[in-house]
């Protein structure tokens, strides 16, 4: 039964592997080669068309607007809910208990853009790159919260008391115990919420009309509008953006894993 279902998982793992390996092999033909979209192996290996697309895709300031985005709304989003969540988890009186359940709503409730985009208007923070930010922090809070949450639930309290008996004070104990606790979650919740801004379309498509800012998925589809009819640069285009998200996957799998195995775990 083991071997079946090890089986099925790597076959399953092609599947999703075979759009990507496509586009790989792709970014790398000719025009006219890539237009046929196979498996097979180039028959020239074509480097130029990396050049070509960062030339006149503008990937350059889009990756760092990308970058940008992702690693600050993270980081917001991952000390604000370290926070919150470790002192919603320990003290768990009614008002936080309401607290908790109010915020996690936001994981079953759509964004209405409408609303949103006056809020912006009026706080002047539409096509601004703080504004971009803040969304992302709003938008993914309630889904870091939730993880967060079950990981403080499980770590002994036994601790907490063993730290205030030691003369900790409450600043003390979220920094001094409660962060280095949770550093697998936090790394965990880091990365899940970079990989989804960096591969986030509608938010900046919505909130963002200066090109300059514009984060690598519209700068991608910017792209493809032009270069329609040429796979090989459009595949080359596509590479190049999801390529930090891959990098950035493998160098923190083990914590991802970690992180969220611990919060399964009961002590």
């Amino acid at each position: 039964m083991g071997i079946l279902l090890n089986v099925i998982t790597v076959i399953i793992s092609l599947i999703f592997l075979i759009p990507l390996l496509v586009v790989f092999l792709n970014s790398f033909k000719n025009k006219a080669e890539s237009n046929t979209m196979t498996l097979h192996l180039p028959k020239e290996w074509v480097f130029e068309n990396f050049q070509v697309v960062i030339e006149r895709g503008k990937l350059i300031q889009s990756f760092f607007n990308s970058f940008f985005y992702a690693v600050a709304g993270s980081l917001l989003i991952v000390l604000l809910i370290s926070a919150a969540g470790f002192v919603l988890a320990r003290n768990r009186s009614r008002i936080n208990r309401f607290l908790y359940y109010f915020l996690i709503l936001g994981i079953a409730m759509p964004i209405n853009n409408v609303t949103l985009m006056k809020v912006m208007k009026l706080t002047h923070l539409i096509n601004t790159r703080m504004g971009m930010i803040l969304i992302y922090a709003a938008i993914n809070i309630p889904i870091s919260l939730f993880i967060i949450y079950g990981f403080v639930g499980n770590i002994p309290v036994e601790i907490d008391e063993a730290a205030i008996i030691d003369g900790c004070d409450a600043k003390n104990l979220l920094v001094r115990i409660g962060f280095p606790l949770l550093v697998p979650v936090m790394v965990t919740i880091f990365v899940l919420n970079f990989m989804g801004i960096w591969n986030d379309f509608t938010i900046p498509l919505y909130y963002l009309n200066n090109s300059e800012k514009w984060p690598m998925t519209l700068a991608v589809y910017n792209f493809f509008g032009i270069f329609e009819n040429q796979w090989n640069l459009v595949c080359a285009d596509i590479t190049l953006t999801i390529l930090p998200v891959l990098i950035l996957f493998v160098l923190a799998q083990k914590y991802i894993v970690g992180g969220v195995s611990a919060g399964a775990v009961k002590e």
